[in-house]
């Protein structure tokens, strides 16, 4: 039988007992790293990572449920690097050029070396936490303060970034770096954000 981890928002106790749990999860989250570095995400199952670890299988499902939640929890992790990064980027930017860079640079950069240790399949996991859409459109609104951003609809233009770091970064073995990939996503919004405008257009449609 599994057992289902209890979330709760209680605080842990600092004493042996909590140090124990942080160090069984730090084994998991090592041993899964290591899993799927070898194996690939997609070969690797949950056998094979407690297989990785000295612990019994009973103990792992006191942390995790799935891969999966190991795999987002992993995600979590390194988010917690890259997203202050790359709004420290953002906010040290003092031109538009070097507020999309700075951004695309970090998250493209953080994208290649997951991609070399076999963990994360899919870019767009990392949203929520690495890139933030709510989180961009906070930094976008503060650079239109700034004057480093002309007025624009900070929301459209926050998805629109988001939008094309996740596409780029799907094919991004298939760029020579991730410099020349976030140099290339810069003078693509650069040539495009202006378009965002707040102030709507009218648009002639040919039926």
């Amino acid at each position: 039988m599994q057992v289902v981890p209890i979330r709760t928002k209680k605080t842990l106790p600092t004493g042996r007992r909590a140090q124990g749990k942080a160090a069984n999860r730090r084994i998991i989250l090592d041993a899964a790293k290591q899993v799927f570095a070898e194996m690939g995400y997609s070969a690797a199952r949950v056998r094979d990572i407690i297989r990785a670890t000295p612990l019994a299988s009973g103990t792992f499902y006191n942390y995790f449920r799935s891969k999966e939640e190991v795999f987002q929890a992993l995600c979590d992790e390194a988010a917690q690097i890259v997203g202050p990064t790359m709004r420290d980027a953002r906010h040290k930017a003092k031109t538009a050029e070097t507020f999309f860079y700075g951004t695309f640079r970090v998250f493209f950069a953080y994208i290649a070396e997951r991609r070399a240790s076999g963990v994360g399949p899919d870019p767009r996991h990392t949203q929520p936490s690495a890139l933030g859409v709510g989180t961009l459109k906070q930094d976008i609104e503060g650079a239109i303060s700034r004057g480093v951003l002309p007025p624009v609809n900070a929301q459209v233009l926050a998805t629109a970034m988001w939008g094309l770091a996740s596409g780029l970064a799907e094919t991004l073995a298939e760029w020579t770096d991730v410099d020349d990939a976030a140099r290339s996503a810069t003078a693509f919004m650069l040539q495009g954000y202006r378009a965002f405008g707040t102030e709507p257009k009218s648009v002639a449609v040919n039926y």
